[in-house]
């Protein structure tokens, strides 16, 4: 190497030595100096108009969680006219950063559904940190107490409402999870219409309910599904397990359990007939309960009764969600990915989807009397 290389050299070396000394320090803040929110509610404010009440959950901290006999965690609220400007006065409340890298739950209010929600949720689609982590759901009675709210069965350090919706807990055909990319995604999309879980407490306010769903309609009162409603949807859209349906011929009371679902449909438009939907579903499994003695042979029995009874649960699940125009299954979603070359599909399905005919071909296979007959 020459004499002038080693010179250039050395000169960039020292030059990038300098330009060392001018960097700013790092964001890191110690796990000391944060405080993390673990879930958040969302209400119509009463002092701001047409502005929001945003309360958060935070976890206390706490030298050591054995230690603790009540749960570990505080509350803080706050009005203002957008989501990200509560959020940032509600900074000012406390004496550490507010880490939301760790939510995993927003609470809506009923009220807050028939309007933008788009507008008002989007503080909260553009933060890159919680997009597939956090659930989406209602409160049946205001935001802010259900999100406050501590069961008995809620130990320090934990979050009851996360096992309800991430499979490490409970596993229900009556729980919906939504998370909040999903949200987004259908709250936005045509031909699809988004559902979302409903959080309610028992009168004795000892545990929380969710065995509820509400289907959003942009701009329009959404449609609220019974607790029957909201299984077979479940059930059907996630091929949920653990299923459980009652039969109940003459003197005769079975039980069955259902672990596998299996759900697939096709839009008909032929000409010169009723558009129609012709759905199959398959459901397995077997009787996990009886008022009587019970024989293998009798298999098939079980099967039709069930299969028309089910048959009628779905259809009226349809039929409702027709009625009201909305449609959680995304029918209309699949026309029209399905028919890319023509134009104005939406308008064309809007138009078609009140008068579609539904054909439900059921088909259950029930595999045993259970362990003892």
């Amino acid at each position: 190497m020459s004499g002038t290389q080693k010179m250039i050299k050395r000169f960039f070396s020292i030059l990038m030595l300098i330009a060392l000394l001018f960097q700013s320090g790092c964001a890191f803040k110690d796990i000391d100096k944060r405080i993390f929110v673990l879930g958040i509610g969302i209400d119509p404010s009463e002092t701001v108009e047409d502005g929001f009440r945003v309360t958060l959950k935070l976890a206390k901290p706490a030298g050591e969680v054995k230690a603790e006999a009540a749960q570990g965690f505080t509350h803080l609220a706050h009005d203002a006219e957008s989501i990200a400007e509560a959020i940032r006065d509600m900074e000012t409340h406390v004496d550490k950063k507010l880490e939301m890298g760790h939510n995993r739950s927003i609470v809506l209010n009923k009220e807050l559904l028939s309007k933008d929600m788009d507008t008002f949720m989007d503080y909260f689609t553009r933060r890159a940190d919680i997009q597939m982590i956090t659930y989406v759901a209602v409160a049946e009675k205001t935001a802010e107490e259900t999100v406050s709210f501590a069961p008995d069965t809620e130990p320090p350090a934990t979050i009851a409402l996360y096992n309800f919706f991430d499979n490490t807990g409970t596993e229900s055909p009556y729980v919906l999870t939504t998370f909040l990319f999903e949200f987004r995604r259908e709250v936005l999309s045509k031909g699809i219409n988004t559902v979302l879980p409903i959080i309610d407490f028992n009168e004795e306010q000892k545990h929380f309910i969710v065995n509820k769903s509400i289907v959003l309609k942009w701009g329009e009162e959404p449609v609220e599904l019974t607790q029957v409603q909201t299984k077979y949807f479940n059930s059907l859209i996630n091929n949920v397990s653990n299923f459980t349906y009652k039969i109940e011929e003459d003197n005769l009371h079975l039980v069955l359990h259902i672990d596998e679902v299996k759900m697939k449909y096709q839009i008909i438009l032929d000409e010169g007939e009723t558009p129609r939907i012709d759905m199959k579903i398959t459901k397995v499994g077997v009787i996990s309960e009886s008022t009587k003695r019970l024989n293998n042979s009798d298999l098939k029995k079980y099967d039709k009764i069930a299969a028309d009874d089910i048959k009628k649960k779905v259809m009226d699940l349809l039929t409702t969600l027709q009625e009201n125009n909305v449609d959680p299954f995304g029918f209309g979603l699949r026309y029209r990915a399905t028919r890319l070359s023509h134009k104005d599909t939406i308008d064309e399905w809007n138009r078609i989807y009140p008068e579609i005919e539904f054909n439900v071909t059921m088909d259950i296979n029930l595999k045993s009397t259970g362990a003892v007959e």
